[in-house]
């Protein structure tokens, strides 16, 4: 009897769930509609929606993939091998 318990198991999220998956379904549906009853509106936004993004998309992926932080605290000496002698 013990093989058929999934207690361990988490349940799976909201959006994993029929109920869920319903949710999104109308929402994509409705929103569909939306913007297509009211494009001729939006048309007139949308340069300031692009010009909106772009500062939101610098905070929210400006921080990560590791940068240039690690290099600050080592000091790099020119390389002189290579110089011209006159």
């Amino acid at each position: 009897m013990d093989q058929f318990d999934n207690n361990d198991q988490p349940a799976p999220p909201f959006w994993r769930r029929p109920a869920g998956m319903a949710v999104a379904t109308a929402a994509l549906i409705a929103g569909f509609y939306l913007l297509r009853e009211h494009w001729g509106h939006i048309l007139g936004f949308w340069p300031y929606l692009l010009l909106l993004a772009c500062p939101l998309m610098h905070l929210m992926h400006g921080h990560g993939g590791g940068g240039h932080g690690g290099h600050a605290h080592r000091r790099q000496e020119p390389d002189r091998t290579n110089q011209w002698k006159g």
